[in-house]
């Protein structure tokens, strides 16, 4: 039987997607005053966290392009990446983070209730030990990341 998460999982994603609709690459590069991150930032951080939460804790390897996590992690921002990165295209971003749900959920199953080879504590100190424990944290973390695009589309009127 399906566990809950992985429709709750592919559900925000949908709607991360849709959100990521009609912003051209321009836009998607656009940082609004104020703020230090662009949409195409987002989009990558929300691909990279949810790899590092469904692999890196389990010690499997993580399934993005080199350079990925320089670009994208947490504390990152398109004012600092490296002179010259060639970042992904929204197309790619949009195919990396259309097919993760399902990967993920191939990947383990059933098995999103056993503990992490390494359990991990959130920088707010909530401390996760199994992937049912990351796979939750993370409907709020793409949740937020998702309200951030909103309002970066707003304030860029590009909606």
């Amino acid at each position: 039987m399906e566990h809950y998460l992985y429709g709750q999982l592919a559900f925000v994603r949908a709607q991360t997607l849709k959100l990521a609709e009609g912003v051209s690459e321009r836009d998607a590069d656009r940082i609004p005053e104020g703020f230090r991150n662009n949409i195409r930032w987002h989009l990558g951080h929300i691909y990279v966290v949810m790899e590092r939460y469904a692999y890196k804790y389990t010690g499997l390897p993580l399934n993005a392009p080199d350079g990925w996590a320089a670009w994208f992690e947490f504390g990152t921002s398109p004012l600092t990446a490296p002179e010259g990165a060639v970042l992904p295209t929204l197309d790619e971003l949009r195919e990396r983070l259309g097919g993760q749900i399902e990967r993920i959920q191939a990947t383990y199953e059933s098995r999103i209730q056993e503990p992490v080879a390494t359990p991990y504590t959130t920088t707010s100190g909530l401390l996760l030990e199994t992937l049912e424990q990351f796979f939750s944290i993370n409907l709020y973390h793409e949740g937020m990341h998702l309200s951030t695009i909103r309002a970066y589309k707003r304030l860029l009127s590009i909606e």
